[in-house]
């Protein structure tokens, strides 16, 4: 069986005016992989993909570690201290960053709401965009923005469901502009081509899709434009096999059935969810299980 840790940000501290930005310090970082390793072996991204169902199907307790976005941060904190204890891990980029020297909305909105509070951004995307929650909205907010509060988790989930992303990224591109240096942010905030190309010839990179979208709220060709896009420009820039994708938010909004048939048809062998979950199943390949970091041992939410 397989289970697999989840990682986003890793740096020192996390000392924003508003909580936006959410993570694990290296230190943190080093003693859940400890903590991990006690408990079964890790593998490696090309054993999995070459060995999948012998894993899923093994008695023996499987652990992968998987990095989202491309943040520099995770090759700078993290991989150091993977190569320390002899542990290799998945880094999944959207191909946006790189191809098209864009920041992904996604991070915009992380860097506006940490110097904004949940109010006033709520309030000047009005200005852009008006929707009103129902309250099953709400409720399906807070559970998928379980570590945040309430304001928080409909402010994102306004950003990332209920606003169409043609609308959405103007809006939040209009917003980011008073506030930040495109530009700068880029060169700050994501690896560069060498780190990628270490990657893909460690056999430890993977396609996050191009723009960061939820595919399951997008048309179909769309949806296997983004699957595509990313895996051919990271197959064209390593000279290397791109195998496995995360799904960008990961839900089950995020993730339907044709979505995974369209990571099929794009040619990938694995694929990843953010459902939480232990992968036994042979048949879910393309729809494995992932944890969030936290609610493992070692990390904050975990009670054993």
């Amino acid at each position: 069986m397989l289970t697999v840790s989840n990682y986003h940000y890793i740096r020192e501290h996390f000392n924003f005016e508003y909580p936006s930005i959410f993570g694990v310090t290296p230190k943190c970082f080093e003693n859940q992989l400890l903590k991990l390793k006690n408990l079964g072996d890790f593998i490696t991204p090309l054993d999995l993909i070459n060995n999948i169902n012998s894993v899923l199907t093994s008695k023996n307790n499987y652990y992968l570690i998987t990095f989202d976005d491309g943040l520099k941060e995770q090759f700078e904190y993290a991989l150091p201290i993977l190569d320390a204890h002899n542990i290799s891990a998945i880094y999944f980029l959207n191909s946006i960053n790189f191809k098209e020297r864009r920041v992904s909305t996604v991070h915009k909105i992380h860097l506006l709401r940490s110097i904004i509070p949940p109010s006033a951004f709520y309030k000047k995307i009005q200005n852009f965009y008006k929707v009103r929650f129902t309250n099953q909205e709400k409720e399906t907010a807070i559970s998928i923005y379980r570590f945040d509060d309430s304001s928080s988790a409909e402010l994102k989930y306004l950003l990332n469901f209920k606003i169409p992303f043609s609308k959405q990224e103007t809006i939040i591109n209009n917003i980011f502009t008073e506030y930040f240096n495109e530009q700068n942010v880029l060169n700050d905030l994501y690896m560069n081509e060498d780190n990628i190309k270490y990657l893909a010839s460690i056999g430890c990179l993977g396609s996050h899709t191009h723009s960061h979208f939820p595919l399951g709220l997008l048309d179909e060709a769309s949806m296997l434009n983004e699957l595509k896009q990313s895996k051919l420009y990271f197959e064209s820039l390593t000279n290397s096999k791109i195998e496995s994708v995360a799904y960008p938010y990961g839900s089950k909004e995020a993730c339907t059935d044709l979505v995974f048939k369209q990571a099929k048809t794009a040619n990938y062998k694995i694929g990843f969810t953010t459902t939480p979950g232990t992968n036994k199943d042979t048949d879910k390949n393309l729809a494995l299980m992932r944890f969030d970091c936290n609610d493992l041992p070692g990390g904050k939410n975990f009670r054993s």
